[in-house]
């Protein structure tokens, strides 16, 4: 029902847009937050708690892991208390868990009856108290990012769920695309700041200054945002544009993908293509969600592609560091990273968003089949993963360029991802599905993760015995990596094309 207040004002309002912005400004926080510690454990917090590098894989293990677990129920939890009350919730409990790292080394020096981080650093490497100390910093760490992690769950099934409620469905990639970039921007100004943040002030308040940011979020978004029929920012135009999926009547597909109305006629889905056991007030019971093809293909496509993206994120500082030299509060480190995300950034906006509004708009094709499409070609960008070591051998600068482009492919293929759930599912379940897909790719992240910490420092360790592809030690530790990010799109995109061929809707 539009709100009464609503006047024709002869012109769409646009205040969808306005709070796509805002959603791109959580996502930046988000991931300023996530990026604090991966800028700042190789050249400052390291040095000072005995880190290896299978400590720091444990960390970030152990992040993804409880982010999975998680992520599981925050969809529900933000479909159950609604999309205002669950952001503010979530925001508010990660920018409190960013804040918290600061406290880990205080904490670890009294424990351990040392005086000033000085005396950290004079412990002898390899000592009994070395290993107390580093152990007790893990575990601190481990702590403050399950606290990260609990908040941090929640982004995006909130943020895909806004998504939904206020764009039609040919612009949601768009729009996923624009909010979704903020994982981009967040890691692009985190190397030009938290390092130099960092080493003026020390770590401690790299992690307290971005971690407040989110505080300072909550505000407008408290004051910003209602649902689009209950906005006084809403006129009656720019409702009629967001609801136009619901009014339209449905249109063959001339690609000859099933059409809305066939789809629910179908009998290849049990039952119907409905849902059984759904609640009176439309959310399907969180079991019955594990029932669907449209499910599984959704937890396919980010099982095995958010490891890599993660990876990009945790270890892409450190690889500059350990195989080039360039710690991350140098000039030449910082625009190393900064490139790597500016290529992010951009590349991202301009094909995640507007390569499958051309095959909707301009080739007539039905939303999903045109975002399948468009995500083949975003699954072709990580493959030049393969081409980072051996062009590595010349400049730090083509191994840049070209994670770049593998991260524009993911950020490009995970807006699309992201959007075919909205495509699929009704509003009301939105949050739950998309926090059951976040529940996998936080999986698949703390294998990618854990196992790289591992296989960096045994391929350090085992030097020239440890060979891969002409590549030995720790070089050939990524190049085993890079190989996974190359083709892990490509092997998404073939399940999710196999579960679920063509568009069919879930109805409650």
């Amino acid at each position: 029902m539009v709100n009464s207040q609503l006047s024709n004002r002869g012109s769409s309002s646009n205040w969808r847009w306005w709070l796509c912005g805002l959603l791109f400004v959580a996502t930046t926080v988000n991931y300023l937050d996530r990026q604090v510690l991966s800028l700042t454990w190789k050249d400052f917090i390291a040095p000072e708690f005995h880190w290896t590098n299978s400590d720091y894989g444990s960390i970030t293990a152990a992040f993804s892991i409880f982010y999975a677990f998680v992520s599981l129920f925050s969809g529900k939890f933000i479909d159950w208390v609604g999309t205002k009350k669950g952001y503010l919730i979530a925001i508010f409990v990660w920018s409190l868990g960013a804040c918290l790292h600061a406290g880990c080394g205080w904490l670890t020096m009294n424990i351990h009856g040392l005086e000033s981080v000085e005396a950290l650093r004079l412990v002898e490497a390899g000592s009994t108290l070395a290993l107390a100390i580093s152990t007790t910093s893990v575990w601190l760490f481990m702590a403050c990012r399950m606290v990260l992690a609990i908040g941090e769950s929640g982004n995006f099934p909130a943020a895909i769920k806004v998504t939904a409620e206020y764009f039609p469905k040919k612009d949601r990639a768009l729009a996923t695309s624009i909010f979704n970039s903020g994982a981009s921007v967040g890691a692009l100004v985190a190397p030009v700041t938290i390092p130099f943040l960092a080493r003026a002030y020390g770590w401690e308040w790299a992690f307290i200054i971005i971690g407040g940011l989110g505080f300072l979020w909550m505000v407008f978004w408290f004051f910003m945002y209602e649902k689009p029929e209950a906005s006084k920012h809403v006129n009656s135009e720019e409702l009629a544009y967001i609801n136009q999926d619901e009014m339209a009547a449905p249109l063959s597909s001339p690609e000859g993908d099933t059409d809305a109305s066939s789809s629910i006629s179908t009998t290849t889905e049990a039952p119907s293509g409905a849902v059984e056991g759904a609640s009176a007030n439309g959310s399907i019971p969180l079991w019955r969600c594990f029932t669907l093809r449209h499910t599984w293909s959704y937890i396919c496509g980010k099982f095995f592609t958010d490891g890599v993206w993660w990876f990009l994120l945790f270890w892409a500082p450190a690889y500059f560091s350990d195989q080039y030299g360039y710690r991350s509060d140098s000039a030449m480190g910082a625009t190393l990273i900064f490139v790597v995300y500016l290529i992010v950034t951009l590349v991202s906006i301009a094909a995640g968003g507007y390569l499958p509004k051309f095959f909707i708009e301009r080739r007539g094709m039905e939303a999903y089949a045109g975002r399948l499409r468009a995500m083949f070609l975003f699954a072709l960008l990580p493959i030049f993963a393969l081409f980072a070591q051996p062009l590595g051998q010349y400049s730090a600068w083509w191994p840049a360029i070209i994670i770049g482009l593998a991260g524009a492919g993911h950020q490009s293929w995970s807006a699309n991802l992201y959007s075919t759930v909205g495509d699929m599912f009704p509003k009301s379940a939105i949050a739950t599905i998309t926090g059951i897909g976040t529940m996998t790719g936080g999986i698949a992240s703390f294998a990618i993760n854990k196992g790289a910490g591992w296989l960096f420092d045994y391929s350090e360790a085992q030097g020239a015995a440890f060979q891969f592809l002409g590549f030995d030690g720790k070089e050939a530790g990524y190049m085993i990596v890079f190989c996974y990010c190359a083709v892990a799109y490509l092997i998404a995109w073939m399940c999710m094309k196999t579960l679920v061929p063509r568009y069919k809707k879930v109805e409650l």
